[in-house]
């Protein structure tokens, strides 16, 4: 049975790399590309692939927004993410949202199918490296704490944030104020850059 994919990567370069390979290796077939975040939602919806292989790193849009996006409107839609790092903290935020592959891009692209048919038939598969990160990980913050610091890292203000992630104000100032003091930073931007420069964004 071939599987559908759409991949989503702003590297228009591996982009279309990936969409040669890919079915050379096994019966996939790549219904449909996008360059960012925003596109791979409005792309998902037009083609309703078994599988959306996205980039985590993205401009506008990465990929964990775009995957919590489509989640209003796809929930069931199958994921594989595709990343240069290996951070903890967004393997957190990757599995709250349901995706259930997780690879390096440069794992070899008779890997990536192996991935993506596991996450097509229901499996998880996620980059040992990844998995070895996490469990390692001494991240003293919370699940919200790390939502609200990668919010402000984009540089949203309190009611945007509170907009973005339906809390209220409040709400998205205590955690703010628990951030800091946890990371011994001045401010909440200086916390956002001191949770990425640990990997726990």
């Amino acid at each position: 049975m071939t599987i559908s994919i759409v991949l989503a990567d702003d590297e228009t370069l591996l982009r279309k790399a990936l969409a040669s390979l890919l079915p050379l290796e096994g019966d996939i077939e790549v219904v449909a590309e996008a360059a960012d975040g925003k596109q791979a939602v409005s792309t998902v919806l037009a083609h309703l692939p078994d599988v959306l292989v996205i980039d985590l790193e993205m401009p506008g849009s990465d990929g964990l927004d775009a995957v919590e996006a489509l989640r209003q409107e796809r929930s069931e839609q199958a994921v594989l993410m595709l990343t240069r790092h290996a951070r903890p903290g967004v393997l957190r935020k990757a599995l709250s949202l349901g995706i259930r592959g997780f690879v390096s891009k440069s794992a070899d692209p008779a890997q990536i199918v192996e991935v993506v048919v596991a996450v097509h038939e229901g499996r998880r598969w996620i980059d040992p490296d990844v998995s070895a990160a996490a469990v390692m990980d001494d991240c003293p913050l919370t699940d919200r704490e790390i939502d609200v610091l990668r919010v402000t890292s984009n540089g949203y203000s309190v009611a945007d944030i509170s907009e973005q992630l339906h809390l209220a104000q409040g709400t998205v100032r205590n955690y703010l104020s628990n951030a800091i003091s946890k990371t011994n930073a001045r401010t909440r931007h200086d916390a956002a850059r001191y949770a990425r420069e640990n990997d726990w964004l």
